[in-house]
């Protein structure tokens, strides 16, 4: 993954909140990860005047631009404090005057990964509950990571990289990019896989030891293949029959990272972000990776 050729490499949006800048911290050390440049963007939405037909200014104001300066200046710092003063992963910044989620869709092309906060500020310094992150985990068009605030605490770099798996195709994109994070940083990989996606067990004359069999089968099947190319990583595998958003949020309290499918079983191409990916993107305390297929 590390050859794939893209303009950005890993690309972070700011906006100058503290969400903002564990975002850049984080997206500065997957860069490190990666050998590949961070890129700082910062969207500036455009301001309407005029009444009773509003218009756009065709040019940033001058607070405008200030209060950028202000905020490619702070993400540096914290990309620098990040890497420990090293000069190894280039940093460069953009800044933009249109809308932060057309802006970052359109970039994620050519990105190997996006990265944002959970949260950030309006055009007038309110808290956004994650409309930008929400947006990017249903449009974008690489990996997102969504990066929460834990009340300052950061994951165990030693714990596992956490990944869900629930058998269908659309799930192997999740499975190598997780194997591969796993590798990159030198920690085990949990493989967590539920064969019911609702609340079922124990219904009358289910056999648990029958469903508990065919989960193995999936496991094994869909583990098989990236355990040869990845032989480095130690895979654990959990096995649990239902509720998987449950699970994987009490599996996240002992991991450092989460990677969930963009959709799960049952997904067609219409659907945006499957059930089990909202509720780990929103509830989870650590950061979580969206990987569309």
């Amino acid at each position: 993954m590390s050859g794939e050729a893209t303009k950005y490499g890993v690309l972070v949006g700011v906006d100058g909140s503290a969400e903002s800048a564990r975002a850049v911290a984080w997206a500065a050390r997957e860069a490190a990860l990666r050998h590949v440049p961070l890129n700082l963007l910062h969207a500036v939405t455009p301001v309407v005047v005029g009444w009773p037909v509003g218009r756009l200014y065709e040019e940033m104001p001058d607070w405008q631009k200030d209060n950028a300066e202000r905020v490619i200046a702070q993400a540096r710092e914290a990309a620098a404090t990040a890497l420990g003063g090293s000069d190894t992963t280039p940093v460069h910044d953009e800044t933009v005057y249109a809308n932060a989620v057309s802006i970052l869709i359109e970039a994620s092309a050519e990105a190997q990964m996006v990265v944002v906060g959970s949260q950030g500020l309006g055009a007038l310094g309110r808290m956004l509950l994650g409309s930008v992150s929400s947006s990017l985990a249903q449009h974008a068009n690489c990996p997102v990571a969504v990066i929460h605030s834990a009340d300052g605490a950061e994951p165990d770099p030693a714990a596992p990289v956490l990944v869900g798996i629930d058998g269908s195709p659309l799930s192997e994109a999740a499975t190598a990019f997780a194997f591969d994070e796993a590798s990159r940083r030198g920690v085990d990989l949990v493989a967590l896989h539920a064969w019911s996606d609702v609340g079922v067990f124990p219904v009358l004359g289910m056999d648990w030891h029958d469903r508990e069999s065919e989960g193995q089968e999936v496991l094994a099947e869909r583990l098989a293949g990236w355990q040869e190319r990845y032989p480095d990583v130690h895979v654990q595998r959990s096995l649990v029959c239902d509720t998987p958003a449950k699970w994987l949020l009490d599996a996240a309290e002992r991991a450092q990272l989460v990677v969930v499918g963009s959709r799960g079983r049952g997904g067609f191409d219409a659907m945006l972000l499957g059930s089990v990916s909202s509720v780990v993107v929103h509830s989870a305390k650590i950061p979580v990776v969206v990987v569309r297929s």
